[in-house]
């Protein structure tokens, strides 16, 4: 009813043109007829687009047991047999439980003027987990697998798998979500990137450079994981605000397991962003993190137990003309952290009561200056700022807290054929330790199968 409605509404418009039909040439005649013609194709070929749209929404919205009971009656069933309905259909209502399933490939070849034993970030407790360029050479880099479904209509569930080049597997993520709470809120409870930050909430497949910034190897050991429960507040607002709170076991460096009932780290954070022109859009966000450990080290270096309360500030802008992200558009990205423990340090025979104030912050922009290539400078520095020991332990007799201010500048390209594929070359200049410079080159692959969801702003 709505088509024959539009159509028709187009055909008066069409007639009530200044051209007189009594004085209207044929050419004329013609001329207003294959115009009446092409507004009618459109109007139905955008009625028929809108359509098929509303269908595949108001499918892909229906809870799974009635689209299932829909394929079972739909499908025939042999008189007084029972026979089953025909593969396609049961094949069909078999996919509906079934989860969407991605695995992402890559690799690098490393080529390191410094021994990568010999790596350190100086000025720096060591954190035990992902800091340094890896090793030389040839490395499977890590590959992820992740399973992803609606369970209902009020729930959706994550699982995925991290698969190390050293053969080993840890679970990634591990996730429940709700799908339908009112007034903007949605909980995620289980084992999930962190939110606090900018970079931390996304895998490492999706960075723009091959590895995490200074920052994230010393303030939180590569990336920060949370067990425990997430709720976010997404405001009713033409603006992007957004506010959250996480609560969770704190295992993740800077804690660490200290066995202990209830929540063990507390993060809060909130998000803003908005367009700026046709072309422009930018966000910003400010993360507060509190967490504690108990003789958190390695176990021949110093340990640290006590408190951390860590700051971080962050902000992207991104530049497409018109909006377009396929052509000429460019992103520029940074984070600041301020971190600060307070407790006791312990190391072989001797300790003393630990207090310190450390920094870094990274700076970054991508340019793609042509469809499928890409640029990007990015600058990172580190101060290891007041480190305080009171006590039978002094600074020298910790070396690694020597004073340093860590930087490393580095450049990168990539090439991605497509959106599932990318080959990337970095070069970088690393100087984390007083007197050595890494010279570091990378060439890396990420491979992108199967079902995979978009890519946070």
């Amino acid at each position: 009813m709505l088509k024959h409605t539009v159509v028709a509404a187009a055909l008066a418009a069409a007639f009530v043109t200044p051209v007189s039909a009594a004085g209207a040439s044929d050419k004329e005649l013609q001329e207003i007829r294959a115009q009446i013609r092409a507004m009618k194709d459109s109007y139905e070929a955008r009625l028929q687009a809108l359509e098929e749209r509303l269908q595949q929404a108001q499918a892909a919205s229906a809870p799974a047991a009635p689209a299932v009971a829909a394929l079972a009656e739909a499908a025939p069933v042999a008189p007084a047999t029972g026979a089953a309905p025909p593969a396609a259909a049961a094949a069909t209502a078999s996919n509906i439980f079934n989860p969407n399933i991605s695995m992402i490939l890559g690799g690098t070849l490393s080529n390191l003027s410094q021994a990568p034993k010999d790596y350190r970030l100086q000025g720096f407790l060591p954190s035990g987990g992902e800091a340094g360029p890896g090793n030389r050479g040839f490395n499977l880099g890590e590959s992820e697998l992740t399973l992803a479904a609606n369970i209902d209509p009020q729930f959706a569930g994550q699982l995925t798998f991290s698969l190390g080049g050293d053969n080993t597997v840890s679970v990634e993520e591990a996730f429940v979500q709700t799908r339908a709470m009112s007034n903007g809120m949605n909980l995620k409870a289980g084992r999930f990137l962190s939110s606090v930050g900018y970079l931390n909430g996304q895998h490492a497949h999706t960075w723009d450079f091959v590895d995490a910034p200074l920052a994230y190897q010393a303030f939180f050991g590569g990336q920060y994981k949370a067990d425990g429960v997430q709720a976010k507040w997404l405001a009713p607002l033409d603006q992007f605000v957004e506010l959250g709170m996480e609560v969770s076991r704190g295992n993740g460096f800077p804690g660490n397991d200290r066995n202990k009932n209830g929540a063990g780290a507390t993060a809060l954070f909130a998000h803003v962003g908005d367009d700026i022109g046709a072309s422009s859009s930018y966000r910003a966000g400010l993360s507060y993190l509190r967490t504690g450990a108990d003789e958190r080290g390695a176990e021949d270096g110093p340990k640290f137990s006590g408190k951390s309360a860590m700051w971080i500030a962050d902000a992207i802008y991104k530049w497409a003309p018109n909006g377009n992200p396929t052509g000429t558009n460019l992103k520029v990205q940074g984070e600041y952290f301020r971190n600060r423990e307070s407790g006791s340090l312990a190391l072989a025979d001797a300790g003393a009561q630990y207090r310190s104030a450390q920094s870094g912050w990274y700076l970054q922009g991508v340019y793609q200056f042509m469809p499928n290539w890409r640029t990007g400078l990015r600058y990172d520095r580190l101060s290891s700022g007041s480190r305080d020991l009171n006590g039978a332990l002094t600074l020298p007799g910790v070396p690694i807290l020597e004073a340093y201010a860590p930087s490393r500048t580095s450049l990168m390209f990539d090439y991605s054929p497509s959106e599932f594929s990318r080959l990337r070359l970095q070069l970088a200049r690393d100087k984390s330790r007083p007197g050595v410079v890494d010279n570091q080159i990378f060439l890396q692959y990420i491979m992108s199968l199967g079902t995979h969801a978009a890519h946070s702003f």
